[in-house]
This record gives structure tokens, sequence and C-alpha cells, in this order.
């Protein structure tokens, strides 16, 4: 663990309704979370980034000092997937998680930017500098026990097109979660909180958040009366 518990960034929201702390993926640095993080923050969330440090965004988001009221986040993508369930199944006091690209495989090479998203705009951060280091060692998914420990709600996207870590394999190695909500992206590649659909995955990150506040995440907020077309 880190000793410094700073985030690499964060997006403050003007009047709080949450807080949320990202641990970023494999080769990722704070930039790759950008749009992520100023979308999230418009809609009252403040978002921190930490990179590649679960134990760190744990700590943050745990002190009362640090992270004013309301649902305290942790969301990971990709290996940051995997560390936010570990620290999950540690009993980290958080109000619930997010995740994003399991993956199956973290002894794996790096994901080709290609593997990752279709979205252009995305693709161009990815092939920026900044946004980008080397790959780490990871964090594998905590064995079925261990995630039969977490103990508060988890929001799972993956994408149905995901060939870094198919979504069969993944949803297979989320079962014993107690309590998770599994997203599927369609025709959706690995970076789902970034990829083509990052405006919809948002919007169901919203929606979540706010049935979280709500303190039911499992109770809607709003319900269609009517569907379909009338002739």
């Amino acid at each position: 663990m880190s000793n410094d518990l700073s985030p690499a960034a964060v997006w403050p929201a003007a009047r709080v309704r949450g807080t949320i702390a990202v641990v970023t993926g494999r080769g990722e640095r704070a930039p790759v979370y950008e749009r992520f993080g100023r979308r999230l923050s418009s809609d009252g969330y403040t978002v921190a980034i930490f990179e590649a440090d679960a134990d760190a965004a744990a700590s943050w988001i745990s002190d009362a000092e640090s992270v004013p009221d309301g649902p305290r986040v942790l969301v990971g993508s990709d290996t940051g997937a995997a560390s936010v369930l570990r620290v999950l199944a540690q009993s980290t006091p958080v109000d619930a998680a997010i995740i994003a690209g399991t993956p199956v495989d973290v002894s794996s090479a790096q994901p080709q930017d290609a593997e990752r998203t279709a979205c252009p705009l995305h693709l161009g951060v990815l092939d920026s500098a900044d946004a980008r280091t080397e790959h780490v060692a990871a964090d594998a998914v905590p064995d079925a026990a261990d995630l039969a420990a977490v103990s508060v709600p988890v929001l799972a996207f993956h994408g149905s097109a995901d060939t870094v870590s198919p979504v069969a394999e993944a949803s297979a190695a989320l079962d014993s979660v107690p309590d998770i909500e599994i997203v599927e992206t369609i025709d959706g590649l690995h970076d789902a909180l970034n990829d083509q659909t990052h405006r919809s995955v948002a919007a169901t990150i919203v929606l979540w958040l706010e049935r979280l506040r709500g303190g039911n995440v499992h109770e809607p907020i709003v319900r269609p009366l009517r569907q379909g077309a009338t002739l």
C-alpha cells in the first residue's frame, strides 16, 4: 500500500450527492478517466482517481474527514476491478462498488487498444503518453469464499464482445458475490466505462447511485407506465 493516500486527480461536484474513488487498471493513469469523472461530477458525485492502488482508494474514501455525507463507492476497471473486490472482501467500510471489465487472467499481457474500445475519442486518449504507464503486477479476482464475504451491493459492467475477458467467464467468476447486478454492454469491448456506450453506462451508474442514496438500490425510482408505439 502506498504511503500517499492522495488521489492522482479529483473532479469535485458542486453539491455533493456522493463520492466515488476509481482504481485504474493495467497501464492506466488518471487522464484515462477524465471524461468519466467530469460526467459523474456534473451529476453531483465527486470522483477521485487512484492509479492502481485500491488500498489507498479504500483508505481515502473511508476517512470521514476527507469525504462528505452521501454514499461512498469504490469503482474499478480491469485489474482495478479485481483489486476493488479484494478490499471489499476485507470488509472495507464503503457503501457499494462498481466494477467493469473484471479480468479472468491478470497474468496476460496488457490489452491492445483495439481490444479495449471502439470509441475514437477514447482511442485518442489511450494513445497519449500521459495516459499510460508500464504494466505492473495486479491482484487476481478473489476466490469464491472471499467474494461471498462482500457485504455491499456491486454493479458490474461487461462488454458482450470483450475478448480480453470474455463475459461468460467473468460472470461465472462473480457468481459468489451475494448482491450483484451485471449489466452487459451490447457489442461492447473491454473498457466498459469508456467504450462507445459510455453515455448509456454513465446514465445507468447515475440511476443506480440515486437508488443507493434512497436507501435501497433495488427499489426503482422511475418506471415506465407505457412502452411501445400505439397506432
